[in-house]
């Protein structure tokens, strides 16, 4: 059972939120909360695998809240879900330490699949935010592409590829007939490889590399 946080400030988007989630049978939601000051409190107290979080909020926002919920819980896993999809959101949000920025508008089935995706590790973006990511690139990217090209395996080069077209664990896997665990150290290498901390600083460098 995932065990979710949805924080919001209106009443009437939390209980739509509550209602999606707890139509699938593996989603619980333990709490809900309608500013910052609320999701860190209730972050600590209930421990909840994944957090929805709002960004504009009076008082404390959800860029500072997940900040501080991230900074002392390391493991959280935050996924924003905002109307706002503009730069001026979407850094400081990664800055934060969000696992996933998606839009109100996303589908429901999306939102779905993006907690499952997150909660088991993923970095997740809606399409026109990772293909800004792209575009804009983050800054201190990998260390140069020639030492790069030379220390990937033929089946780093082959996982990187499908990291970049936004494949998650368990695709990857069916993809290429590995098991899931075998995928994550397959990532977990081209991190150490390429010098990107996070699975989007990955799959900026697969789209830059071609």
């Amino acid at each position: 059972m995932i065990r979710l946080l949805i924080v919001d400030d209106q009443r009437l988007v939390r209980a739509g939120l509550r209602m999606l989630c707890e139509s699938t049978q593996d989603l619980e939601v333990v709490g809900e909360a309608s500013n910052g000051v609320e999701a860190v409190r209730l972050a600590a107290e209930l421990s909840p695998d994944l957090i929805l979080m709002d960004l504009r909020m009076p008082g404390l926002d959800g860029i500072e809240a997940t900040r501080q919920i991230v900074r002392s819980w390391p493991q959280a896993k935050v996924l924003v879900l905002t109307t706002f999809d503009d730069d001026d959101h979407l850094y400081p949000a990664l800055a934060a330490g969000a696992a996933g920025f998606l839009v109100k508008d996303t589908a429901p089935t999306d939102l779905l699949s993006a907690i499952h995706r997150i909660v088991d590790g993923d970095m997740l973006f809606s399409p026109a935010l990772l293909r800004r990511l792209v575009d804009r690139a983050l800054d201190g990217g990998p260390q140069s592409a020639g030492d790069v090209e030379a220390a990937l395996t033929a089946r780093e080069q082959e996982v990187l590829v499908l990291v970049g077209d936004g494949l998650s664990n368990q695709e990857i896997a069916d993809r290429l007939h590995l098991g899931v665990t075998t995928v994550k150290t397959h990532i977990a290498n081209l991190m150490d490889k390429t010098g990107c901390d996070n699975r989007v600083r990955l799959a900026v460098y697969s789209h830059k590399r071609g």
